[in-house]
């Protein structure tokens, strides 16, 4: 009895730790792009012949969005920014800051800014990367590092269920890619067995800058921590073998992941001129982390949120709905129900039972499906099986997952970002995204998803019991539970759905 106290009592304490919030830091801004480098020069060039029009080409598949930031990273000159949720030491992780790694060892400037909570790289790998004098690390928002994670999360909650979602790529203040990616294998269509589908834009023009800005706003805030705050201890001589290995890994994956995604077609199209990216005006949004230290909830901080219901409210149409995450509550089905009655049509494409990652969140969203039906939306579940992207070679893996986060507003405005549909995104972390004023762009995405939609989906509808029904290809596979899952995945969903966690998914 005395023990089990004892252990009690030490854990308590671990969680009762500081977070070094307060550790001393030296604010940095992004350096505007310069003629001096090939790519400043380029955007100069575009700066002359667009004006304030930006520029996009979409990276769809895994295998070029990781071609882009590998070659990106190779012609960086003067400064690497990078913002991400979540960052893994797998295959993809270790290509990602192997050549950051390279790029400091040419006098780049590297910053790198990720949130903490998903991260599972050791601090004491983190710290020799930051070691080099061209790379600076800052963790948002951290834990405390005594004791167990799960308690210290637990014993911090109110502050530490508050997290950066926000995912962005700036090289030399000129290129940026934006979108819902992380960086770890099963974005980068290297893991075989699960990958996530997702959609990124390469961005440059007058959008870089508003990037840029997003992310100095973020690693000056004071929930950015410089890793020298956590006394994360290394002995000096790991630092020769830690670059061997980084080297290794960039070396042997030549002619794996690292050769296909170098070599991807997409990239050579653009560097040949045979891809015209879409030139359209465009603005970035995103929540101030200020929202992380208010009160979960707090409407004027949902900046994101707010220019969303905005562009929705203009809608007269269409609007079209792409969301791996999607719980509306009560307010979002009674929002979706007005656009209805004004002669909107409402498309929403998300996960299946199946296919998510999250069983929980897929839960707070079944409670509303049959309202929606009711209300006249139409509802599209992507199959686990589907097979949305495939590599140059027409491989594909397993199981996919949706994780593209993207709302096309009348066939006229396009968003893509970080943001998913549910309490989560717009109530708890912070968001970022961009609005392109792009016919050609809504267009181009909306027939793409539309063509393929009911080959890649189950459409749900209603029968006349008001029972849910999953219709395949227009009917030639109908199913009256969820499709591709078994008894124990339906009942662990039916659970989560009756505890009163939809505040947290």
């Amino acid at each position: 009895m005395f023990r089990s106290k004892t252990w009690l009592i030490i854990l308590l304490l671990a969680g009762c730790a500081g977070v070094p919030l307060e550790y001393p830091k030296s604010p940095s801004q992004v350096v505007p792009a310069s003629n001096a480098t090939p790519m400043g020069e380029f955007s100069a060039r575009w700066l002359q012949q667009h004006q304030e029009d930006s520029g996009f080409v979409g990276l769809a598949s895994g295998n070029d969005a990781l071609g882009a930031r590998l070659r990106l990273i190779e012609a960086a000159e003067e400064t690497i920014d990078a913002q991400y949720f979540l960052l893994k030491p797998d295959q993809a992780g270790g290509l990602f800051v192997g050549k950051l790694l390279r790029a400091a060892d040419r006098g780049v400037r590297v910053r790198l800014l990720i949130d903490d909570i998903f991260t599972p790289v050791k601090d004491s790998a983190l710290a020799l990367f930051n070691h080099h004098p061209n790379i600076e690390v800052r963790i948002f928002n951290p834990l405390a590092r005594q004791g167990l994670k799960f308690v210290n999360m637990l014993w911090d909650f109110k502050r530490a269920n508050r997290r950066m979602h926000n995912k962005s790529f700036t090289v030399d203040g000129s290129v940026s890619i934006i979108g819902g990616r992380n960086i770890a294998d099963e974005y980068f269509e290297i893991k075989q067995e699960v990958e996530f589908d997702d959609f990124e834009l390469l961005s440059f023009g007058p959008v870089v800058a508003e990037i840029g800005a997003v992310f100095d706003l973020f690693w000056n805030s004071e929930l950015a921590v410089p890793m020298e705050a956590f006394e994360a201890h290394f002995d000096p001589a790991e630092l020769k073998q830690w670059r061997s290995r980084m080297d290794a890994v960039v070396a042997g994956a030549r002619t794996s992941a690292y050769a296909r995604a170098i070599d991807s077609p997409l990239l050579r199209d653009i560097s040949e001129g045979r891809v015209e990216p879409i030139v359209a005006p465009a603005y970035v949004v995103t929540d101030d982390p200020e929202k992380l230290l208010q009160k979960v909830g707090a409407r004027e901080h949902q900046s994101l949120a707010r220019e969303l219901r905005r562009q929705f409210d203009r809608a007269q149409r269409e609007v079209i709905i792409i969301s791996p995450y999607f719980v509306p509550g009560k307010e979002g089905v009674e929002t979706i129900a007005e656009w209805l009655q004004r002669g909107v049509r409402v498309v929403i494409i998300t996960n299946s039972l199946a296919s998510t990652n999250h069983v929980p969140v897929h839960s707070g969203y079944a409670r509303y499906r049959k309202q929606l039906l009711q209300a006249g939306a139409e509802l599209f579940e992507v199959k686990s099986d589907a097979v949305l992207t495939e590599d140059e070679q027409g491989n594909s893996a397993d199981s996919r997952t949706l994780h593209t986060k993207a709302v096309v507003f009348d066939r006229r405005m396009l968003f893509i970002g970080s943001l998913n549909f549910d309490p989560r995104s717009i109530d708890i972390n912070t968001e970022m995204g961009v609005f392109i004023a792009s016919p050609e762009a809504a267009n181009r995405l909306s027939e793409a998803v539309m063509r393929d939609l009911f080959d890649l989906t189950y459409a749900l509808e209603l029968d006349d019991r008001q029972k849910l029904v999953w219709n395949y290809r227009g009917g030639e596979k109908r199913l009256e539970k969820e499709p591709d899952t078994r008894w124990w995945r339906r009942f662990t969903a039916g659970f989560y759905g009756v505890l009163p966690i939809e505040g947290q998914l």
